[in-house]
């Protein structure tokens, strides 16, 4: 790391300190400032601001920050005083160490960085000093000026403080590195939660993960359930009515009859393509057998978009990861055609080694302006992935380009199969 990097980065990370306890001021004035959504805003303030600690602590020292899952919104609690809006801060654990942080220990956090800054604008305060100190004693009639035990008087005890100046500047750019990881652990002692409260809080992910899988489950059961009755059901029961009706008129009328077989023909036809139609929408014959990649080409393919796929699989993926993450790029590809106003489509997807992980970004030149916030299709996929403790990442500002992140832990099931 070049040192002067790492000053600035410190000089950052002070100033992060410093957006940290403004926050935690304005949690405190919305505790006892009873407007609408003043808290919630603040508390969400406040976790950006400590997310970013976390983010800048991997990124720089390499040093990962857990934390729990967000707590819910705190509107429930606008109607009530300020006890019981403090109770409800300092109510979630992981709400109560981000308070804490930005209240007390964003101010350690502070001091911590601005050490290499503050030596080196010392350091060349001295320089300065070597330069222009013995003018300022003697032609400003000023009584001399110190630079650590160096009375500044003329030239010669001038150039002493420049040396001082320069031997402090050098010792703030040598610490400056060190300061980084300094902090960097220093975020991750007064942010990690306990290993009781990750065992929790994965207790509880796995719980709402579980209650969406089967409340997923159930809305696809009764999916088929529809789609079989309102379709194939449905002309299955005519053609056994016209069949029924030829059966009388056989003797009497043979022509009619064969209008009447014909009819029954049309309607069999029918009632097969709809029943392969829906095999396809629960396990689309070409993932089972050829894989995702091959899968996600269909899916090109039939989009009425320029889209362009490249996949890097040494081997196929577990089935049910391979089946979430196929429905999950056939949500995102129709997403782009119906709603993003795309005309271009890019599929990436490649498999981790080293994590153990499957990752797919999906980046379209539609208009923008995705959030999963707002119950669309994302939600889903959201969802989707989190039975598998996977992540989506949406970054779709307006005006676009829409860019689409999965990541799914998974294992590998067997050789390649496909033509990736």
């Amino acid at each position: 790391m070049k040192r002067v990097e790492a000053v600035r980065r410190c000089h950052r990370l002070w100033w992060l300190s410093m957006v940290a306890m403004h926050w935690s001021t304005m949690v405190h004035i919305a505790v006892w400032t009873p407007v609408p959504g003043l808290l919630p805003w603040a508390v969400a303030g406040m976790r950006r601001v400590v997310d970013r600690e976390r983010a800048l602590a991997a990124e720089w020292s390499g040093i990962a920050v857990e934390a729990t899952p967000a707590p819910v919104s705190g509107r429930e609690k606008e109607g009530f005083g300020p006890l019981a809006r403090y109770r409800w801060v300092f109510g979630d654990a992981q709400r109560f160490r981000e308070w804490r942080w930005t209240t007390l220990y964003s101010f350690g956090g502070g001091l911590i960085a601005c050490v290499p800054g503050a030596l080196v604008l010392f350091g060349l305060w001295g320089l300065f000093l070597a330069v222009f100190g013995s003018y300022l004693a003697r032609d400003a009639g000023w009584d001399g000026l110190w630079y650590l035990f160096v009375h500044v008087e003329n030239v010669p005890t001038g150039l002493m403080a420049g040396l001082l100046g320069l031997v402090v500047g050098k010792t703030g750019l040598w610490l400056a590195p060190g300061t980084v990881d300094c902090h960097a652990r220093f975020v991750r002692a007064t942010l990690s939660p306990s290993e009781q409260e990750l065992m929790a809080a994965r207790i509880a992910h796995l719980s709402a993960t579980r209650t969406d899988a089967v409340d997923t489950s159930a809305a696809e059961l009764r999916r088929i359930e529809r789609d079989l009755h309102d379709g194939a059901q449905a002309r299955l029961v005519a053609m056994g009515m016209t069949l029924d009706a030829a059966e009388h008129r056989l003797n009497d009328d043979p022509e009619a009859v064969r209008l009447l077989l014909a009819e029954a023909r049309a309607s069999s036809s029918a009632a097969l393509q709809e029943l392969r139609d829906l095999v396809r929408g629960i396990h689309p014959p070409v993932l089972a057998d050829r894989g995702l990649a091959d899968a996600v080409r269909s899916l090109a393919l039939l989009s009425p978009l320029a889209t362009e796929v490249t996949v890097d699989l040494p081997a196929r993926i577990e089935p049910p990861v391979e089946s979430a993450v196929y429905f999950a790029v056939a949500e995102t590809v129709t997403n782009a055609a119906k709603h993003a106003e795309a005309e271009r489509l890019w599929i990436d997807i490649t498999y981790d080694a080293g994590t153990g992980a499957l990752r797919v970004g999906v980046i379209d030149d539609g208009r923008g302006g995705a959030d999963p916030a707002r119950g669309s299709g994302l939600a889903g996929i959201e969802r989707r992935l989190a039975t598998f403790d996977g992540v989506l990442a949406v970054n779709s500002p307006a005006g676009g380009p829409t860019q689409i992140s999965m990541e799914v832990p998974c294992a590998l099931s067997s050789p390649k199969t496909t033509s990736c």
